[in-house]
């Protein structure tokens, strides 16, 4: 087994490491002065099972450098090829939802397996779905096996904590959470009038007097969270704190959570987090050991389900 990393999260990457007592693969990546990507494995992988870490979040070099390294791999003849995706992004873009767009996701995901990836691990998908889209094994892990010691130490229970789900589209993990920690769930029916933009429509559930979790897969601008924030308050919160996995922090995102009602916001290393988008309500859980016990697995030939069904509660 041999880990490497590309530029978009190699702290992560680091963290892996250390949790299977590894050494980071030595990987070259450098540009011609055109900004031209080159890749160079630096060490032998000729029948090594190969794990390439890399997010897709923006900016788009992201995905052709590990398009790039899956090719380099593939061609220094390795074993096998695992792309470990912490962050899937395009994942939005999961659905022909009007006339003439592409499905972004399932292009990504193409140019994967097309380029020879034997296995696919990511975590917490926008849209589970996304898995059918290519016939390799793709597993899809949980940020909450992570999370979960953390929210446990709230002390909550169904008379004083509520789960809040921001949309629709998370109710499903935003429940899971609620069934694990044994506290109650609440929905708000949003609606989204342009791209990047929400507004809360109703509210389903009872949140006077309980401390509120809203849970979702990202943060975003967030506009969402921070529309979900109010109305929890409104509606008799004692106090809000939002669970994202993924941290992409575009835009205002930073200025409104600063300025929300939020008391705190906890998210997990899937994206790397620049310190421009450090702020003091902010704390980061680290999703490596999860990554870490899933590699781990794969190379031993043993089940990962049990990590899942520890996940899902």
């Amino acid at each position: 087994m041999k880990i490497f990393s590309g530029n978009s999260n190699r702290q992560l990457a680091e963290k892996i490491c250390n949790y299977l007592d590894v050494d980071l693969g030595k990987l070259n990546i450098s540009q011609f002065s055109d900004g031209e990507l080159s890749i160079a494995f630096d060490e032998n992988i000729r029948n090594e099972n190969v794990f390439i870490i890399q997010s897709t979040n923006p900016p788009a070099e992201n995905i052709l450098e590990l398009m790039l390294i899956l090719d380099a791999a593939k061609r220094a003849s390795a074993k096998t090829v695992t792309i470990v995706i912490p962050y899937f992004g395009y994942g939005r873009q999961d659905r022909k939802d009007r006339p003439r767009v592409p499905i972004s996701s399932r292009v990504i995901l193409d140019m994967t397996v097309g380029l020879g990836a034997d296995r696919i691990v990511s975590m917490d998908l926008h849209s589970s779905q996304i898995q059918g889209f290519v016939n390799v094994p793709f597993d899809h892990l949980y940020s909450r096996m992570a999370l979960f010691d953390q929210l446990k130490k709230m002390n909550l229970d169904e008379e004083t904590g509520v789960v809040l789900a921001p949309d629709v589209g998370s109710a499903k993990m935003s429940q899971a959470y609620a069934k694990s920690l044994g506290i109650s769930f609440a929905l708000i029916d949003k609606r989204r009038p342009k791209a990047n933009q929400a507004v809360v429509a109703n509210l389903v559930g009872d949140l006077k007097s309980k401390k509120v979790l809203i849970i979702d897969d990202m943060i975003d601008t967030a506009g969402t969270i921070c529309n979900a924030a109010d109305a929890a308050m409104d509606n008799g919160a004692i106090s809000v704190t939002a669970i994202a996995t993924h941290p992409v922090l575009s835009g205002p995102a930073v200025d409104r959570l600063m300025n929300s009602k939020i008391d705190k916001v906890i998210v997990c290393d899937t994206i790397e987090i620049t310190d421009d988008k450090i702020f003091d309500k902010l704390e980061v859980i680290s999703v490596a050991n999860v990554f870490g016990e899933a590699i781990k697995r794969i190379i031993d030939g043993t089940s990962l389900s049990s990590m899942f069904r520890e996940a899902k509660g």
